[in-house]
């Protein structure tokens, strides 16, 4: 598939399985359908360090949130007619969107964005959202297996119960229940859920959610969660440019979440400007950006749609999966 608006290519572009957009090009795919939210429905749902503005909203989101729409209903279209071809009650499942990308790269507010624009289109009005960080093993089962230091990485999360999870909510269940994680105290919160009740769409976002099956025998069963999603989103910048978005956030987290008394990291609250850049420097050197080029980067070809950041956080090119 190629768009006329598409970035014009070269002769490897016949290689990819991705067309691309420069912002501009993606804007002007954008209908007539006024923009549903206002600048202070982004300045709620925008993370901190993320200077998302309306701008982007309109240009960026409102023609991926039409697209995203177009895909979900499409799905539907298709599981109508599978059931009528089979005999069976058509019984429309949650359409599933998976976003992933690095720590500090800006999913949350992707994520966070992208429920508050599909909830406001007429055929999706029930639009959930989940983060993986509740499927994190608790502080306590980490320690035991030595995994602390790795936390963020694919074996530190509870990837069976990630994967029963969406399947329940893929199934059609009326209502699934997923653990909450508390980024203060940096743990799993003991009896806390997240219930979702059926929704229209469900948005599943984490860092390795586009993680591939491992297969260990030709018999065993190798299921991902990804193999649950319908669509799925890679937000993608260089990594000098989330190392410098992820310290920037370490140092102004020093006067919310770090200075409160129940804060796993309250020790950081009183760091020096130097010392808390050396502190989340050596952070993101040791933990995420290891985390980041093993384990997440590799997936970005496997998602449907990548949304390219520049330097100052904004998003500069869309990439979509060629059908």
């Amino acid at each position: 598939m190629r768009h006329n608006g598409a970035v014009n290519g070269t002769d490897n572009d016949a290689m990819t399985p991705f067309v691309s957009f420069s912002r501009e090009q993606w804007s002007a795919l954008s209908d007539t359908t006024p923009l549903p939210l206002t600048a202070g429905d982004v300045r709620r749902v925008r993370g901190l360090g993320d200077p998302i503005e309306l701008s982007e909203v309109d240009q960026v989101y409102r023609p991926l949130s039409r697209l995203l729409t177009l895909y979900s209903d499409a799905i539907g279209g298709l599981h109508t007619a599978t059931s009528e071809f089979l005999g069976e009650v058509a019984s429309r499942t949650p359409f599933v969107i998976g976003i992933a990308g690095s720590v500090a790269v800006g999913k949350s507010t992707t994520a966070r964005v992208l429920r508050e624009m599909l909830a406001r289109w007429p055929s999706s009005p029930r639009v959930e959202l989940i983060t993986t960080d509740g499927f994190l093993l608790p502080n306590a089962v980490l320690a035991e297996r030595g995994l602390m230091q790795r936390k963020g990485f694919p074996e530190s999360y509870d990837r069976r119960a990630l994967r029963e999870f969406v399947a329940a909510v893929k199934s059609g269940a009326s209502e699934v229940h997923a653990p909450v994680y508390s980024h203060v105290t940096y743990d799993i919160v003991p009896g806390a859920v997240a219930t979702v009740h059926k929704p229209d769409i469900l948005i599943v976002e984490g860092l390795n959610v586009l993680q591939p099956a491992a297969v260990r025998t030709k018999d065993s069963r190798a299921l991902a969660v990804s193999d649950y999603f319908d669509v799925s989103i890679y937000v993608d910048a260089e990594p000098q440019d989330v190392r410098r978005w992820y310290i920037d956030r370490f140092l102004s987290l020093r006067g919310t979440a770090f200075s409160r008394e129940d804060s796993y990291f309250k020790n950081y609250a009183h760091l020096t400007d130097a010392e808390a850049t050396e502190r989340a420097s050596s952070i993101w050197d040791s933990i995420n950006a290891v985390n980041l080029e093993r384990n997440i980067a590799p997936t970005r070809s496997r998602a449907t749609i990548i949304l390219r950041k520049g330097p100052d956080h904004a998003i500069q090119s869309i990439q979509m999966r060629k059908l």
